[in-house]
């Protein structure tokens, strides 16, 4: 008797598995994904100490030189990836918009239910980058990054946070939330260094600090 019960359990299970499915609760990534996880405060120094340490150089910067947002999947672009990936029990329209849903934003810990009020952050920023080496670039090698779902570098958060940190580095910016600072500055020194993006000195100074508590 209990294994047919817990067939039957299991059937239901799948059914319902199914039918959460069919109406795009998790229509693409499930909120479990999230940021893709750094690697580790000892490989996050190893990757510092290896990095160019350079003044930077915003002449000629302009954000339509890093193209956003791309086709990722089917109707969704980039931004719509992430808000799925990001998300709680979010669901898509046709077009792939988020029509309902819930987005905790790590930086300051604040959760939203309307995706208006959320932001991708470009973890290393855009012109960050473009300062620090993008700017020798092909546009394809720089839209890439501004579209990069693999690495750890765009991540839903709220929008008004998003817009205060801007273009700064952690020299000058952090998140206000300190749970998540190690996280953040493991992520930023993997970005840099995979894209050979160089540090100046007050940023590789403060991702010093940081990761010495990581």
């Amino acid at each position: 008797m209990l294994k047919i019960y817990a067939r039957r359990h299991l059937g239901i299970v799948a059914a319902l598995t199914g039918l959460i499915a069919s109406v795009g609760l998790f229509n693409g990534p499930t909120a479990s994904a999230a940021l893709p996880t750094p690697v580790s405060g000892a490989t996050a120094r190893s990757y510092l100490a290896s990095l160019t340490v350079a003044t930077e150089n915003r002449t000629g910067y302009n954000r339509d030189l890093f193209p956003t947002w791309i086709t990722i999947s089917g109707a969704c672009n980039t931004r719509e990836y992430i808000l799925k990936r990001d998300g709680s029990n979010v669901v898509t329209d046709s077009s792939c918009a988020a029509t309902s849903g819930s987005w905790y934003s790590p930086y300051d810990g604040a959760t939203w239910h309307a995706a208006s009020d959320v932001d991708i952050d470009h973890l290393v920023p855009l012109a960050e980058a473009w300062d620090s080496g993008a700017s020798k670039w092909t546009t394809s090698r720089r839209q890439a990054f501004a579209n990069d779902i693999t690495r750890p570098q765009l991540l839903a958060v709220t929008d008004n946070v998003n817009q205060a940190k801007g273009d700064q580095d952690p020299a000058t910016w952090m998140p206000s939330r300190t749970a998540y600072r190690c996280t953040y500055v493991r992520a930023w020194v993997q970005v840099k260094y995979y894209y050979n993006l160089s540090v100046d000195s007050a940023e590789k100074s403060a991702l010093q600090s940081y990761l010495s508590g990581c």
